[in-house]
């Protein structure tokens, strides 16, 4: 008999599929640097998704496999650009994922649980995902060899200058992750009653995924 955990796998890669994707399309426009506030909205965005799948799987494997989703699509992306996996818009915004991740889970594993079901406790917990991450984050030149974006005129990292609102984003991204999330559990559940379900979650993970990498494909194309 299947596990819970091993039930609700599709979602992740579902999860995972849309975040990827989300993140190579609000970098549509980027070849060097960012220039505006996308990497704060860009961060609020990860927390979203990662928030989502650790409600659907809290598995610990859950977090990884979202990682790799999101960093597989940053590199397909890339390979449709003619970009090397060097270049500041590729290697960079990966490293972000990971520091994402990682402030993810470290706010998950700190914090009181009793008060992560809190919605102050959940506000709170998204503004520190997001305050970890952007200081994480500039210490990408030691890792890509890659200095982190900077405000022109001045050697201050986009990620602490913006900072203020990717914090403001992320506290009000990481509830409604959780909300997400407890919608597709209800989805779960309804859809358990039908006959076909078993195999719609079976074809979810490779569709999800495929057809992600198809959108992008077909974006880059008409750019």
């Amino acid at each position: 008999m299947e596990s819970t955990s091993a039930r609700r796998w599709p979602f992740v890669f579902l999860l995972g599929s849309v975040w990827g994707l989300s993140e190579c399309l609000l970098g549509l426009y980027l070849r060097q640097c960012a220039s505006s506030i996308s990497g704060s909205v860009m961060t609020a965005v990860a927390i979203l998704f990662l928030a989502a799948a650790s409600k659907v799987s809290p598995h610990r494997f859950s977090l990884p496999l979202m990682l790799i989703l999101a960093t597989l699509f940053k590199i397909f992306d890339a390979l449709l650009l003619s970009l090397p996996l060097r270049h500041g818009a590729v290697a960079n915004p990966i490293f972000a994922f990971f520091m994402e991740t990682l402030a993810f889970w470290l706010v998950i594993i700190f914090f009181s649980q009793r008060w992560l079901q809190k919605p102050l406790g959940q506000f709170v917990a998204g503004a520190f995902m997001a305050l970890t991450a952007v200081n994480l984050f500039p210490l990408v030149k030691y890792v890509t060899g890659i200095p982190a974006c900077v405000v022109p005129g001045t050697n201050y990292p986009l990620s602490l200058y913006y900072a203020p609102v990717a914090i403001s984003l992320s506290s009000l991204s990481f509830p409604l992750g959780l909300i997400l999330g407890k919608s597709l559990l209800l989805l779960e559940k309804k859809a358990d009653l039908a006959q076909s379900y078993t195999w719609i979650r079976r074809l979810l993970a490779p569709a999800s995924l495929l057809i992600g990498l198809v959108i992008l494909i077909i974006l880059r194309s008409l750019a």
